[in-house]
């Protein structure tokens, strides 16, 4: 896959995918060092080395997430729509769920929730069907078109995150994976309730 990545930004480029304007991005975002030497020159209790992990967490975030919009749009499909082919993944054979269980595992109110799974089924990547054991239960499920969009999403961006940490070695990639999830254990552990969305993404 044609990409270019470096520290100051992230840029997957797909075939088919018209390169982003270099002109339109914008004034330069300041380099980390810029950002906190100005952060200590308004806040003098900063704790430099703090604010250097956070900031560069917050970047490597925002640019990743760019990127992996990228991946998506070049398969004709949303960020929301990946997080319930995802979602229903997840879930294992026979990739099914109900609408107020996706909702909830995806931090949604129940009426975001089905304007999604409406969109999804007219563009055949699942289906809705009413439960013959429980009528009143629907029951969504990917289809073979939503678990191939799936499968092609995971392939681009295993490409786009080996790149990512192709300086890394084995051993350095294993100590980075266990710190960030010490950190992710002790955010969970302080804000039980942030792992939905604050408002909805449709």
């Amino acid at each position: 896959m044609p990409k270019d990545f470096n520290a100051n930004e992230v840029r997957v480029i797909l075939p088919g995918m018209p390169e982003p304007s270099d002109t339109a991005a914008g004034p330069a975002e300041p380099s980390l060092e810029q950002q906190i030497a100005a952060y200590q020159r308004e806040f003098q209790d900063l704790d430099p080395q703090v604010e250097q992990v956070v900031s560069a967490l917050q970047r490597l975030n925002r640019r990743m997430n760019v990127a992996y919009g990228r991946q998506t749009a070049a398969l004709s499909i949303s960020n929301a729509e990946w997080e319930v082919l995802k979602a229903l993944v997840v879930a294992g054979a026979p990739y099914q769920m109900g609408p107020g269980e996706l909702a909830k595992r995806l931090g949604l109110t129940p009426a975001a929730m089905t304007h999604r799974i409406d969109r999804m089924a007219s563009e055949g990547l699942v289906t809705r069907e009413r439960d013959e054991a429980n009528r009143v239960r629907v029951i969504v499920e990917l289809t073979q078109e939503g678990r191939e969009k799936w499968v092609e999403a995971m392939r681009m961006a295993s490409v786009f995150e080996e790149d990512l940490l192709q300086d890394l070695s084995p051993e350095e990639r294993g100590q980075l994976g266990e710190m960030l999830t010490r950190l992710l254990c002790r955010v969970e552990d302080a804000q039980p309730d942030a792992d939905g969305r604050l408002t909805d993404l449709d």
